[in-house]
């Protein structure tokens, strides 16, 4: 496989995985009003379960450079998440800055280990 077509795969790969990130987050932030910010989980949460199971596919080198690196590495955001936990503090609301890392990490660790149970069924 030629090194363009798999620069071009990881620039469609990622637009796509933007684009999925944008539509979700939004989504679930409307149909969940909360001071939380679950759309960006929702998409992380998402992101980890999809690279689960990519990972546990084992795919080969050139679906992972796609979809695990373009796709769902342009799907999943950590800045937005660190940003949003900061906003929370900064609002006093510690609290909910600490649910959203905790949620994240423990449920990102959880459904990531079930993709990758799932993706090596496959």
């Amino acid at each position: 496989m030629s090194s363009t077509f798999l620069w071009v795969g990881l620039s469609l790969g990622a637009g796509c995985g933007a684009v999925m990130r944008f539509l979700l987050d939004g989504a679930v932030s409307r149909a969940v009003p909360t001071s939380l910010p679950i759309g960006t989980m929702a998409v992380n949460l998402t992101g980890a379960f999809a690279l689960g199971v990519i990972n546990g596919a084992a795919l080969p080198h050139a679906a992972m450079f796609v979809f695990g690196t373009g796709m769902v590495g342009a799907y999943t955001t950590f800045s937005t998440w660190m940003f949003e936990t900061q906003r929370l503090a900064e609002e006093r609301q510690a609290g909910r800055a600490a649910q959203n890392i905790y949620l994240s990490v423990v449920l990102g660790l959880a459904v990531g280990a079930a993709g990758l149970w799932i993706g090596g069924r496959l």
